[in-house]
This record gives structure tokens, C-alpha cells and sequence, in this order.
């Protein structure tokens, strides 16, 4: 038996949003330390890693580690019915079924059907990173959608003197500079030079989907490597990692 209660909708409205640009079904994993997800695309491009710590929760109890599996689909339907200030609660109920509550002076109640899933968690890369920078959400959406107006892929490059974002195409190309100390750069670690090239549509859609529910993303990469964002959901601890594979690039 467990039993989860957020105090707001946008935690939850951000996960299924994330999940639902890589995945069809979601298996949530509920131990005592938390709420955890992970999972690649089909095309193994792209890998989402939630933790969801139990000190982040308005109430939180499982008597024994579980699972629980769900259509994307169907429980962002339920999630999207959800407004800002309606606390959650998700709790096991039947044995295939979960049930999800809304509650804000109006309350509702449904029962989501559970799926069987074989697929164990996908493992997460072992990666050191070169490089982090962090910025604006918005920021770093508005850089990256103007950046796709040239081209599918970013290039983003670092010195310890700023990070540049460029791409090109038979359309033309563009470039983006960000100074260390101005007002787009929130922080930057440079701790080796790098420079790799990532799918736009790819950061971009996962970045949207996160919503109002982080401001700020942190990037970190090395040359011709992996790179991870990170979005915190909450100051108590739950966020979402993003590991996405670089691309082939010759810019």
C-alpha cells in the first residue's frame, strides 16, 4: 500500500508532460526514499530520470517498495483536468487499478486501469561532465528556438569565458554568445573546453513540456558526449534529468 499527496498540480502536470514526449507507458517505481521514474525513447536518443523524494511530498507512505504501471495517455488526460492549486493525492487501491484524487473545495475521484509491463529501468550513462551552465528557462527556449529557425541541431560550445549556441543549414546560419557574469547566465563551470551538437526539437520539447514548474535549466556536457538538464520541480528536492545522445555535426 502506498498513499502521495502534492500540494499543487504543477510537480505533477511537469512529469507527465516530460514522460509523454519519450514514452507510450510509464512504470513509477515507490519505495520509502521517494517516488522514481526512468525510462528511453524507442529510438534509445533520449532518456527522462525523475526523482520524486519523499521530503518533497505534503504527506508520503509506503508500507513495501512497489510498481505500478500506466498509459502515458491516459493519465495526463487526468493530470491535464488539474488546476494550479489542487493538491493530488495518488494512492494503491484494487489490485489493477490506482486511484487519483483532486481536491480544492471541489473534489473529484478516478480510478486509473494498470498495464503489465516486462521492461526492466533503464540504466543511467556513466558520464563526467566538462562543463555547467545554468539559465532562464525562457532564455534558453528563446535561444534554442532561434537557433532551429537555421537548423535541426545546436552547437553548443563553452570557454571559460561564456557559451555560444550556433547552427547551420542550407537555409543559413546563426550564432548565439552568453558572457560569464551577464544577465543570461545564471552560472558557468568550465572545467575543460567543450563542444557538441544536440537535437533542438528534442531539448526543446522536453524544456516546454517542464512548464511553469522550473524556472531555471541547468546543462551539463562534454565534447562529442551525452549532455544532462536538469529541471528542480520544487525547493524540497524532486526534479527531472534529461540525458540526450549528441549528434554528428561538422559545425
Amino acid at each position: 500500500m502506498f498513499f502521495a499527496k502534492s500540494a499543487g498540480s504543477q510537480e505533477w502536470k511537469a512529469v507527465a508532460s516530460a514522460i509523454k514526449t519519450l514514452v507510450e507507458e510509464a512504470t513509477f517505481e515507490i519505495g520509502p526514499e521517494g517516488l522514481v521514474f526512468r525510462a528511453m525513447d524507442p529510438s534509445h536518443i533520449a532518456l527522462v530520470d525523475l526523482n520524486w523524494p519523499n521530503s518533497a511530498w505534503e504527506k508520503y507512505s509506503v508500507d513495501k517498495a512497489t510498481k505500478f504501471t500506466v498509459r502515458v495517455e491516459d493519465f495526463v488526460k487526468l493530470i491535464s483536468r488539474t488546476d494550479a492549486k489542487d493538491s493530488i493525492e495518488i494512492a494503491s487501491g484494487e489490485d489493477d487499478a490506482i486511484t487519483l484524487r483532486i481536491m480544492n473545495g471541489y473534489k473529484r475521484e478516478f480510478k486509473i486501469h494498470l498495464i503489465e509491463t516486462t521492461p526492466g529501468t533503464a540504466p543511467l550513462p556513466k558520464l563526467d561532465f566538462d562543463v555547467k551552465f545554468s539559465m532562464a528557462k525562457n532564455v534558453f527556449e528563446k535561444v534554442l528556438g532561434d537557433i532551429s529557425v537555421v537548423a535541426d541541431q545546436v552547437m553548443v560550445s563553452s570557454l571559460k569565458e561564456g557559451v555560444s549556441f550556433s547552427g547551420k543549414s542550407d537555409t543559413g546560419a546563426g550564432t548565439i554568445q552568453l558572457d560569464k557574469g551577464g544577465a543570461e547566465l545564471l552560472e558557468l563551470d568550465v572545467k575543460q573546453e567543450a563542444k557538441a551538437a544536440y537535437n533542438i526539437d528534442y531539448v526543446l520539447n522536453i524544456s516546454k513540456a517542464v512548464g511553469s514548474a522550473a524556472d531555471v535549466v541547468a546543462l551539463e556536457y562534454a565534447s562529442k558526449k551525452p549532455c544532462r538538464l536538469e529541471f528542480r520541480l520544487n525547493e524540497q528536492g524532486a526534479r527531472i534529468h534529461f540525458y540526450l545522445a549528441p549528434r554528428i555535426s561538422e559545425n
